[in-house]
């Protein structure tokens, strides 16, 4: 299949491997990943299809119709998609990508930023973790299991998560007490 769609749109087997691997992480809903094909950093849930070359709609459109297809059978094979548990998209660096966060939270299972704001996700203690500008904020995030984040490229540059239950607004978390740094 990913040979076929790779044909079909005009980018490399790896690249339809790439949103396949991701779609699989977000439980066959939503992809968060990286690949040059598509401009390098790409969402896609239904309705929402970001890429990294952001004026490009003929690339949109190709991940569109890829991820869309890929869901598709995802959703018909739940034997080969992924449980949600996990995020959508890791840094490869995320042992080693600075520990702003509280020690206390341990080892995050995602790390990564966008534009002035950086974001920690802890599924074990039930956190996340916000660095606005040097504003350190933890969340609860109760029965939410993120699994991928988007940032509205509005004025506030709010980001917003994905859950098992759909998009989690960081405006909809009760604020967590931060852990004492030692």
């Amino acid at each position: 299949m990913t040979a076929r769609l790779a044909r079909e749109h005009g980018v490399s087997e790896d690249a339809v491997r790439a949103v396949f691997n991701a779609l699989r992480r977000g439980g066959g809903t939503m992809a968060q990943f990286s690949h040059a094909d598509f401009g390098g950093m790409s969402q896609w849930s239904s309705g929402m299809t970001m890429i990294g070359d952001m004026f490009n709609d003929s690339l949109k459109a190709k991940l569109n119709a890829i991820a869309g297809e890929l869901s598709r059978y995802l959703r018909d094979h739940p034997e080969d998609r992924g449980d949600g548990r996990t995020v959508s998209y890791h840094s490869d660096s995320t042992r080693n990508a600075g520990s702003w966060w509280p020690q206390e939270l341990g080892v995050p299972s995602s790390v990564g930023s966008q534009n002035d704001m950086r974001y920690a996700v802890f599924p074990e203690m039930r956190r996340l973790v916000i660095d606005d500008r040097g504003q350190i904020t933890a969340y609860e995030t109760g029965n939410h299991r993120i699994s991928g984040v988007s940032q509205a490229q509005s004025t506030d540059s709010t980001l917003t998560f994905i859950g098992q239950h759909g998009v989690v607004r960081v405006s909809d978390l009760k604020r967590a007490d931060m852990p004492a740094r030692s």
